[in-house]
């Protein structure tokens, strides 16, 4: 018989709605069931792509024997950490104070409170490598609920205490000066891989916010070098594109392989980035491959993106991908031995006996066409399952990579699909009462947003204003903006809440300042209200956004992995940033000049006619004598027009890196 799970709209809390175990969501009626039994809740937080979330599932929470004792001592809780970040973040922080590290599965057992208590990660049903059991752990923590319930609830209350705290630090005094980048970047140079890129060893993720402060700042060996090695790894599908969530080696040679929609989206931005830096057009290769894989494996009908491809086929983790030196052969007949060459297969394989196909050897010319092959034949297998929640924080990142993308390489069917997406946001995404909404699945939105929700879509507004010059984009930006400045913002010691002030009360307020590896929401939040204020000379944006950098600054400058997009708003705010607004049409062959650069520290606006803009930055503004006119601006103090491309390229080129 089905449990509580059946009717939630999350696909990863129906995976478990068959379970024995008599599984709740989280909400009142969970809480109010664990104040009336008096016992522990048991909060299993995963996510639908997460590998070690089924094998927990497979092993323990089918069992009917481990399922009885989960449902005689405790309330059990299944929470989606992508639908609920704030119970995850909360959680996850505990956890890791508790036992200092974390992950997913994270298992939390809370007070009737909320208080957290005990948790860990993954458990399996038998001991095993020094690990307890997890029937060892529901035993061990009922016993402690009964005999020495004071002393777990006075050792959650005191961890509770000290993570409130952590949401009320002082603003640093530090000066915000050039001096802290520099900082950063010293350390970011100390920990790069020389050999294979990246930083750090395994298992080795995607540096995805790092690599955005890196192209900002004109560091080209560390971003350069990283995404070159990415793209040639096995982290990297070879034949249908899109990137795996982290290599489990420091080579990015074997993927864990589950498909998240934040880290193609934020890479096909880096890679894009890249291009425009190095002018290399195999990374920007690898920006459209990236791109494309998203529009055909995680583009609805409805213009949203889903979620995620896991990372197993038929409960074989990276089954759908890799292949023996025999299914090459049947597939490619006699261009089998230039593609293996190239994609670094061979008879032992490097992964269980089979091949994760690299892009190490000699290109062939006709690399297009044995992809083709390869994905056509791939095709029969079965596929990963689709997590097809929509969600609007990485919905936004998409919008983001699609516009800029369409905006750089003229491709109107990126911008199409930049537009349809943020489109489906604003017709899906939003409340009775307009406010927005968190998710969007089985055919219903649901759970009042974050701050990430807010802040990444003000930034995606942005850019796709920028990309389109659709005031439309304009105007919903700025009221997110205020709307996340009236909710989330903490007036007195600067930054922004995870949760709205008039959100549901959770065990201890955040403050999400550490990039995970989307970036941080006050870090977004920071850069996108500079945005804003370059756009409409509104002091309030820029005031708020330097509250939240003050915040985190220091320890910013000493863990740039951590802390990267909080530098990247540090350096757009230290930069000579220009203000350029085009005016008449037509206006093509400037923008043109403006796209052929990576140009991070300049925020732009175009119109035909400037009467009745919204856009600050174009009124009083007129367009050229015979056409079209560019403004180059600072702080809305502006050179005289100039009225064509050349002049305009001249200007600009004298812009400022940021120090």
């Amino acid at each position: 018989m089905a449990n509580a799970l059946a009717s939630e709209s999350s696909p990863y809390l129906r995976q478990h709605a068959e379970n024995p175990v008599d599984w709740h969501a989280w909400g009142p009626a969970a809480l109010a069931l664990a104040r009336e039994r008096d016992v522990p809740l048991f909060v299993s937080i995963g996510y639908a792509a997460c590998h070690w979330c089924h094998v927990m599932e497979h092993e323990s929470f089918t069992d009917p024997a481990i399922a009885a004792v989960m449902n005689a001592h405790f309330v059990c809780v299944k929470v989606d950490r992508e639908e609920r970040p704030d119970i995850d973040g909360i959680y996850m922080q505990a956890v890791q104070m508790m036992t200092g590290q974390g992950g997913w599965p994270l298992n939390v057992f809370l007070t009737p409170a909320q208080t957290p208590f005990f948790g860990g990660t993954y458990w399996p049903p038998q001991p095993r490598h020094g690990m307890p059991s997890f029937p060892e752990v529901l035993d061990a923590v009922a016993k402690l609920w009964r005999e020495r319930r004071t002393d777990a609830v006075a050792a959650g209350e005191q961890l509770v205490e000290h993570m409130r705290s952590l949401a009320q630090r002082d603003p640093s005094p530090t000066p915000l000066a050039p001096a802290l980048l520099e900082h950063a970047l010293g350390a970011l140079r100390d920990a790069y891989d020389d050999r294979h890129g990246g930083f750090g060893g395994a298992p080795k993720f995607p540096p995805h916010c790092t690599l955005d402060f890196l192209l900002r700042s004109g560091e080209l060996e560390l971003s350069l070098g990283t995404l070159r090695a990415m793209a040639a790894g096995g982290i990297n599908d070879q034949i249908g594109g899109g990137f795996a969530r982290y290599a489990v080696d420091r080579s990015w040679t074997v993927p864990h392989f589950e498909k998240m929609l934040y880290d193609n989206a934020l890479l096909a931005r880096s890679y894009l980035h890249a291009f425009q830096r190095s002018g290399d057009p195999s990374l920007l290769r690898t920006c459209r491959e990236t791109l494309d894989f998203c529009l055909a494996e995680l583009r609805a009908d409805d213009g949203g993106f889903y979620s995620s491809l896991d990372a197993d086929s038929d409960g074989v983790e990276g089954a759908y991908y890799v292949w023996s030196i025999d299914q090459l052969r049947a597939v490619l007949g006699e261009r089998a031995q230039d593609a293996i060459a190239y994609f670094g297969a061979s008879e032992e394989g490097n992964f269980e006996g089979v091949n994760v196909l690299g892009a190490t050897g000699p290109e062939p010319a006709d690399r297009d066409q044995l992809r083709q092959a390869l994905r056509a034949a791939r095709a029969a297998r079965a596929r990963p399952a689709l997590d097809d929640k929509r969600l609007t924080a990485w919905n936004a990142l998409a919008i983001s990579a699609l516009a800029d993308a369409g905006a750089v390489l003229a491709d109107q069917a990126y911008l199409e699909a930049a537009v349809a997406a943020a489109d489906f946001i604003w017709r899906e995404l939003r409340g009775p009462d307009g406010r927005l909404l968190r998710t969007f699945a089985a055919g219903r939105a649901s759970v009042p947003a974050f701050l990430e929700d807010y802040a990444f879509l003000v930034e995606a507004l942005l850019t796709l204003y920028e990309a389109s010059f659709e005031e439309r984009f304009f105007v919903w930006a700025r009221e997110l903006a205020d709307t996340m400045i009236e909710r989330f913002h903490d007036p007195v010691h600067g930054g922004f809440y995870v949760s709205a002030a008039d959100g549901e009360r959770l065990v201890a307020p955040r403050k999400e300042v550490e990039d995970h590896p989307i970036p941080a929401g006050c870090s977004s939040a920071a850069l996108g209200l500079l945005r804003l204020a370059a756009l409409t000379g509104e002091h309030g944006y820029e005031e708020a956004a330097l509250g939240a950098i003050r915040i985190s600054v220091d320890v910013a400058a000493r863990l740039p992995m951590s802390f990267a997009y909080l530098l990247c708003a540090l350096d757009f705010h230290l930069a000579d940033i220009r203000e350029l607004a085009l005016l008449g049409a037509p206006l093509e062959d400037f923008e043109g000049v403006v796209r052929s650069s990576y140009r991070p520290h300049l925020v732009l606006a175009g119109a035909a006619s400037a009467q009745e803009s919204d856009v600050p930055l174009l009124r009083g503004r007129e367009p050229g004598p015979a056409g079209a006119a560019a403004y180059v601006c600072e702080h809305f103090s502006c050179r005289a027009p100039v009225f064509d491309a050349t002049a305009l390229a001249e200007l600009l080129a004298g812009q400022s890196t940021g120090r």
